[in-house]
């Protein structure tokens, strides 16, 4: 995707606000505002705003395991399937 096709000064998102919410959950494609020439702020739709978030958390929580592989702070499987059947057992 081609973000230079996405960028509209502040103005025209003043004109044509409900425009662009409806092309925003249509494409599901961010679009850049601009203030003054500068890009100023991302807009796009809840759907693709909650599927972002809930990849940054998968990928902070593959970044924290890879921590502590790292670290050796690691059981064997065996250790954990085991310690995880006996919990069972007494709750």
């Amino acid at each position: 995707m081609r973000y230079s096709t996405q960028v509209k000064p502040i103005s025209f998102l003043k004109a044509h606000a409900a425009e662009v919410l409806t092309t925003l959950s249509e494409k599901r494609e961010p679009l850049i505002i601009t203030q003054n020439g500068e890009a100023k702020a991302v807009l796009q739709d809840v759907a693709s705003f909650e599927a972002t978030q809930e990849t940054l958390a998968l990928l902070k929580v593959l970044a924290l395991g890879n921590e502590e592989v790292a670290a050796g702070r690691v059981k064997p499987i065996g250790e954990v399937i085991s310690r995880l059947k006996a919990k069972k057992a007494q709750g």
